[in-house]
Parts: C-alpha cells; structure tokens; sequence
C-alpha cells in the first residue's frame, strides 16, 4: 500500500478517529484551529483520496458522505 501525503493523511485520520462516516464540513470542523484549509481544498483532497481507494463518497440527501475503505491498523 502507497503512502499518503501529509495533507490527506491528515483527512484520513479524521475520518477514522470520527469511527462513523462524515460530511466535509465535520472534517472541516475537525481540523486544527491553526490549520484551517478551503472547503475546495478538503474536496479535492477527499477526490483523491477516493481515487486512490481509501475513501467511499455517498451522497446522502444534499450533502456527501465520506467512509473509509481501508482501516487505520491496516495502513
């Protein structure tokens, strides 16, 4: 399995310490006050990582929901 960049791997450990599936605007609540990003950003970042298989986008009702595929201990 390929390493992930810091940046996305900061996302992913959002998503798996949440331990259910979340929108982009809970990661974005979730991130370090000194390390606020766009939304645009988290949604490119989320685009790849679903690229790279580590990540299911839902839609649920008007928002997305992200789950991970690939479990933290496996990483």
């Amino acid at each position: 399995m390929r390493r992930l960049p810091d940046s996305e791997l900061e996302l992913m450990m959002i998503i798996w310490d949440a331990g259910r599936p979340v929108t982009r605007t809970e990661i974005e609540e979730r991130m370090p006050r000194d390390r606020q990003l766009s939304a645009t950003t988290i949604l490119s970042f989320l685009s790849r990582l679903e690229e790279k298989g580590f990540v299911r986008i839902r839609k649920e009702g008007r928002s997305n929901v992200y789950e991970p595929l690939i479990e933290k201990k496996a990483y």
